[in-house]
């Protein structure tokens, strides 16, 4: 059976990465508020946690963090705890943030369709940073980073596939229009990640 490859090591100093993960969070936080300012929802762990703030007293930030609580053991076993240790302060950190951009941020309206696009935009150039910084935002991220590097299967496709399904599932939850950007606005995160990350993209030369 062939050997698991894990995440290589960062070629970046801590302050870099820091850096980066900081503002990583803030545009895949301030996608998600505007996503969620709209009733609007994406794909993955974080689609699904914005999906069932719908149902549940809790808000998105707790939810988020439980859902991604299965993925923690995936992550350590197939990408190493250095990965896994920087996922879960990027997972906390865009919790917190999500949860509390409310105090500092009031906007009187956003439409849904620029909210779904540029959202989609932000979450995706975000995640790009995690990538590229060897961290993720955990659950389906994981999977297609894991796939990614196991099969060379591009993170993006995976990612827009899982998306997709999710979105498919807000079905009877959403207006047809809300859905429609919801759409438009995974298609655009997925694009950033199809488009832009790539195995072997970064490696140092």
């Amino acid at each position: 059976m062939t050997a698991i490859t894990k995440a290589p090591a960062s070629s970046h100093s801590v302050i870099e990465d820091a850096t980066a993960l900081l503002t990583a969070s803030c545009f895949v936080a301030f996608g998600v508020f505007m996503l969620r300012d709209c009733g609007l929802i994406t794909g993955g762990t974080a689609g699904l946690a914005l999906l069932l703030t719908h149902f549940s007293p809790f808000s998105f930030g707790q939810l988020f963090m439980a859902l991604n609580l299965p993925f923690f053991y995936l992550a350590w076993k197939k990408m190493g705890l250095a990965f896994t240790l920087r996922t879960i302060l990027s997972i906390v950190v865009v919790s917190l943030l999500s949860d509390n951009l409310g105090q500092v941020i009031q906007i009187g309206y956003v439409h849904p369709f620029f909210a779904g696009l540029v959202g989609g935009l932000m979450m995706g150039v975000g995640l790009l940073i995690f990538f590229r910084h060897k961290a993720s935002l955990g659950g389906f991220n994981i999977f297609a980073l894991y796939l990614q590097e196991r099969f060379n299967i591009r993170a993006g496709k995976v990612q827009m596939a899982l998306d997709c399904t999710i979105v498919v599932a807000s079905f009877f939850t959403l207006s047809p229009w809300l859905l429609l950007c919801s759409v438009v606005g995974a298609i655009a995160l997925n694009f950033i990640l199809a488009t832009n990350h790539k195995a072997g993209r970064y490696n140092a030369s």
